[in-house]
């Protein structure tokens, strides 16, 4: 970027972390005077069975991929809302993930997390609304896309690393996560692209593989019946 003639400021920032994120915002309006663009788009994985997730790991998953999102909306957006009062336009985008609309079994912490995200989403959509703003808001939804993700415990801080080693269902889970990952056919390169088709679309939803909106058919057709959970694997 900085080849291309861009001015770039960049800065290490734990997202779980408040303060962290609030230096970010102070950093990115005092040099640039302006944020048009927010993306919270951090995100860490662990699977397992639920009952066998430590408090440790709901601490680590949802403090980045939910509270980071929390945290970005409330250091960046007020200061948005005041420039797009003054004509300024303005954009969010959260990534949330297809695990945002499937349940599927051994990632229980991250479908949790990816939910949230859709919801916190869907209402800042209609809370900027009320707020009669313009800014924009796309919820991102990937499925596997080859990205480190499945390596994010590389990542985790200390004290939120867990003493005993991973139980027979993580390590399947974890197994898992680095095959279908590794094996995605759509590059981040194609997802940033579809993302900035949807931002000057104005677009909310973004689905990047639509050939699984089906499995999101069937849970939807599942809930209105009235009948137990539809398998998330029913397509594959």
């Amino acid at each position: 970027l900085q080849r291309s003639g861009a001015e770039v400021s960049a800065e290490v920032v734990d997202v779980a972390q408040s303060a962290q994120v609030a230096r970010l915002a102070d950093r990115a309006f005092g040099d640039f005077g302006a944020v048009h663009l927010l993306m919270n788009n951090a995100g860490v994985a662990c699977g397992g069975y639920l009952w066998e997730n430590s408090d440790k790991d709901w601490q680590w998953v949802l403090g980045v991929n939910l509270m980071g999102v929390v945290h970005g909306v409330q250091h960046f957006v007020p200061r948005m809302l005041d420039a797009n009062a003054r004509g300024e336009p303005g954009h969010i985008v959260n990534t949330a993930s297809m695990a945002g609309w499937l349940t599927a079994p051994l990632m229980g912490a991250y479908n949790v997390s990816k939910h949230a995200v859709v919801a916190l989403s869907e209402t800042l959509h209609h809370d900027l609304r009320l707020a009669q703003s313009t800014i924009g808001v796309t919820v991102l939804n990937p499925a596997f896309v080859p990205t480190g993700i499945a390596h994010s415990d590389r990542a985790r801080p200390a004290d939120l690393t867990n003493v005993s080693g991973p139980t027979r269902s993580q390590q399947i889970a974890q197994a898992n996560s680095e095959k279908a990952v590794s094996g995605g056919r759509i590059s981040a390169a194609d997802v940033a692209a579809m993302t900035f088709d949807a931002i000057v679309a104005n677009r909310f939803y973004v689905f990047t593989h639509p050939q699984i909106m089906p499995t999101v058919q069937a849970r939807f057709d599942a809930v209105m019946s009235g009948a137990t959970p539809a398998d998330p694997y029913a397509t594959r």
